[in-house]
């Protein structure tokens, strides 16, 4: 079995970052816009979305393209602010200082205007950026209110809606999916109204003044007072540069002589400087407005036609900051995966809602999925909150639930970060929150309690349970330390048991949703990998769910009713085979009535188109017949099971047909080993399948070394239903020479000098054999043909290669499962004293 290492034995014998921190360089990854994004000929962006990569013509990251834009704006922004300080220290310095007393009133004025205007604008930019940035944070909380309340009424009218917040529901609404939106909204708000701390943008900063003062108007006021201030300085500039009359004072007399050089680069100064302003502001209005830049980059990367304006202004604004009032290289540094991090960290429900969708759109984006997800997974904080949001369950956090749930569904999905995520304290159960159903404790699945019908239509449960299965899923993948925290979490895995309930109606319903058929199909996902998890920690979980008295139960209403869903049938039979190693997974197979009957249905072909199938419930009746007398009584209970059995082991060695002949060996061999004296008479059947496998232990070939082992071991058992005669006459009718029989035994013995993990009960079966041969009623004419092929040097040789890896049927990883009731050691003495007995009486 694949579950377990390799196969073999009657159940198949098992064997056996980059740095991505904060602060880093810009996230430089390359980027590949998917189909319809708008990046190539005329779509969206066009052919200057972005610059092609000349290693592979991948292109960069959208956000590029903001930070670049922040650069060019700051390049202006600095260049405007130094001629400003240069024009202010010259005006106060060497004219208000060096000519007050002898400039003419019209320059003293003008000057006094330019200076006021300056220094309002120089000292001021950097507080304007500060109101910028509140005005974009009202952004958000507006944009998020217009767009629940359109969302609304378009509902209401029954308006189509141009994008929906995944990009993907357009299904009409019920009335009481419409109230229940509504419904959301409003606690959303009220949420919004009840912080216990103020919102920066919606701050009145004077008395009695509301809306006028609020702090969202202030940044757009700063910035119209500056326009003006520019526009003021140009026209002044200009009227004094155009006069360039500066040698005369107010009363006619000459002024000095440096007066007038003094004033013409003054105003020069100022017109400059006031027309670099106004430049960058032209350059801003262009990017935005006229090139859209905003809403080009939000189609690159697929943001959303209102989430993503929004949350790119804000990276905008923050990246112009960081070039403004730093390096002017600062901003271009950032990139939106950090920007999304910092939004998630934020105490504000809708900048977390904007980040945890960045992230989300990002890490399911083939292009940059792995570079977001490694930049996420190493910052243990991004990881915490994320984590921290799967356990948020009032209406408003909904939205940021589920988008959270994607993320950390896929950086599960890799093998560092999940060792992370499971690292977490109580993040195993945080992801257990999202298998709630509204049921209140897990319960029965096969006696659900209906949900409360207002709380049902309050909130969709079903999205959270599949994003916690799937999640479970990638955290159980080949990892012993994680299916161990989840079998230690408090009652998640009898939540887990639950979600395998599929009712009758469920089953049989062809057009049956395919979420629901979806959840339980992950959830036997993980109710498989979990009972197949190796070591001790597999034995604990096997034991763990075979003591849920739902777990059994529930496959069986898959196996009776499931036909339409085959693999569903499929995941519960594996699910079974793998219980089915332990004692306690066999009592509670063997004691569910009609499951081992459903099971030889399937194996035996009853069922059309069950060829799949039946070679896994084969599997499964394998090893719940393995050293189990009660799995034997209930296989044969069914009175035709045995002529199935010996049919299908003279099957064609086709892939089908080899498969379920190996299958029926097996079952076969261990009816013959554990059934018991009662069953002895009826079992003499098998004796019809000992020329199949004598003719199979001569033509199979070493690649197919787990069938050869079967055959051996079944030959064993079925010898001990008859003597040497009949042995005799079953080789001439299989068309086996005794000569040639006893040889392939000795080769089978060379060819396996030592035990191997894949067919570790090869050698044991062979010496069982040769034991029997030389008891037998023609033992001394086997003796001395065991002697002429060199057989007790071998069994000498393989006294001195023994191992504990022989005394077991099944491993479970390096834990051995099934121990055999003699020691192998035991045998190998035992066929040496017998050959050698038999060599003294001849002698």
């Amino acid at each position: 079995m694949s579950r377990h290492g390799g196969g073999g034995g009657d159940g198949g014998a098992g064997g056996g970052l980059g740095s991505g921190g904060r602060g880093s360089a810009s996230f430089s990854g390359p980027w590949t816009p998917p189909p319809g994004s708008g990046s190539g000929p005329g779509g969206a962006s066009g052919g200057s979305s972005g610059r092609s990569d000349p290693s592979g013509g991948r292109r960069e990251p959208p956000e590029k393209r903001l930070t670049l834009f922040a650069l060019r704006l700051a390049v202006l922004e600095k260049a405007a602010s130094g001629l400003g300080k240069l024009d202010f220290v010259w005006a106060t310095v060497v004219l208000l200082g060096g000519f007050v007393g002898s400039l003419n009133t019209t320059d003293f004025w003008c000057i006094t205007v330019i200076l006021a205007g300056e220094g309002a604008r120089v000292f001021g930019r950097s507080h304007e950026l500060e109101w910028q940035h509140h005005a974009s944070q009202a952004f958000i909380t507006v944009g998020g209110v217009l767009r629940s309340s359109s969302r609304f009424f378009r509902r209401v009218l029954h308006l189509p809606s141009a994008a929906t917040d995944d990009g993907a529901r357009r299904t009409a609404f019920s009335p009481a999916q419409v109230v229940q939106r509504h419904q959301i909204a409003a606690v959303t708000l009220t949420q919004k109204q009840r912080r216990r701390t103020w919102h920066a943008p919606d701050v009145s900063l004077l008395p009695y003044t509301g809306w006028v003062s609020a702090s969202r108007n202030i940044g757009r006021l700063l910035n119209w007072l500056q326009v003006l201030s520019a526009f003021a300085c140009v026209a002044l500039s200009l009227m004094r540069l155009w006069k360039h009359n500066f040698s005369d004072d107010d009363d006619g007399t000459p002024s000095s002589k440096n007066k007038r050089p003094a004033l013409l680069l003054f105003y020069t100064l100022a017109l400059l400087e006031a027309c670099l302003f106004l430049l960058e502001k032209a350059y801003w209005v262009w990017g935005f407005d006229s090139r859209r830049l905003l809403q080009q980059v939000a189609d690159e990367c697929q943001l959303g036609a209102h989430d993503g304006p929004v949350s790119l202004r804000r990276f905008f604004y923050d990246a112009y900051s960081r070039c403004v009032d730093g390096s002017i290289f600062d901003g271009i540094k950032m990139d939106l995966v950090t920007f999304a991090e910092d939004l998630v960290l934020s105490d504000f429900l809708d900048e977390q809602l904007i980040g945890v969708r960045v992230l989300e759109q990002f890490a399911k984006n083939a292009g940059s999925g792995g570079d977001t997800l490694r930049k996420v997974g190493t910052n243990p904080r991004s990881v915490e909150r994320l984590v921290e949001m799967l356990s948020w369950k009032r209406l408003g956090e909904e939205e940021v639930r589920r988008s959270a749930a994607e993320v950390v569904s896929k950086l599960a999905g890799k093998r560092q970060n999940a060792l992370r995520l499971s690292a977490i304290p109580g993040a195993i159960e945080s992801v257990a929150s999202l298998l709630y159903t509204g049921r209140g404790a897990a319960v029965s699945g096969m006696h659900p309690q209906p949900p409360h019908p207002e709380e049902e239509r309050r909130y969709d449960y079903l999205p959270f349970n599949l994003q916690g299965l799937r999640i479970l899923k990638k955290l159980a993948r080949d990892d012993q330390d994680n299916c161990g925290k989840i079998e230690s979490a408090r009652g998640l895995l009898a939540k887990i048991v639950d979600f395998t309930w599929a009712s009758p109606d469920l089953l049989d319903n062809q057009h049956a949703s395919d979420s629901q058929v979806r959840a339980v199909k992950r959830a036997l996902q993980v109710v498989k990998m979990l009972a197949s998890t190796t070591g001790r920690t597999g034995e604990a979980l096997r034991q763990g769910l075979a003591s849920n008295v739902f777990a059994v139960s529930n496959l069986r209403w898959i196996l009776r009713y499931g036909r339409l869903h085959r693999e569903l049938q499929k995941l519960a039979i594996d699910v079974l085979t793998a219980l089915a190693m332990g004692d306690t997974g066999k009592e509670a197979i063997t004691g569910t009535g009609g499951l081992v009957t459903l099971l030889l249905s399937v194996f035996v072909g009853a069922e059309d188109g069950a060829g799949v199938l039946a070679r896994e419930a084969g599997e499964a009746l394998a090893m719940l017949a393995l050293e189990s007398d009660k799995g034997c009584a209930a296989i044969l209970k069914r009175a035709d099971v045995l002529g199935h059995l010996v049919s299908a082991l003279q099957l064609q060695g086709d892939s089908d047909g080899g498969t379920r002949r190996l299958n029926a060996a097996r079952v076969l061999r261990s009816l013959c080993a554990y059934s018991g004296s009662e069953h002895r008479e009826r079992l003499r059947v098998a004796t019809e399948a000992l020329p199949a496998a004598l003719r199979l232990t001569m033509t199979i070939t070493e690649s197919d070394k787990v069938i050869l082992e079967v055959c051996v071991g079944l030959t064993t058992q079925i010898c001990g239903f008859v003597d040497g005669e009949r042995f005799a006459a079953e080789l001439r009718r299989a068309g086996v020479e005794e000569r040639a029989y006893v040889e392939r035994l000795a080769g089978i013995l060379r060819d396996h000098k030592y035990p191997e993990i894949k067919v570790p009960r090869m050698r044991r079966f062979v010496v069982q054999q040769v034991i029997w041969m030389m008891k037998c009623s023609r033992g001394d004419g086997y003796v001395e043909l065991l002697k002429e092929v060199g057989m007790e040097g071998l069994l000498e040789s393989i006294a001195d290669t023994t191992s504990e890896l022989e005394c077991y049927h099944v491993f479970s990883g390096s834990v051995g499962i099934g121990k055999h009731r003699e020691s192998f050691c035991g045998i190998v003495d035992t066929a040496l004293e017998l050959i050698a007995r038999t060599s003294r009486s001849c002698s």
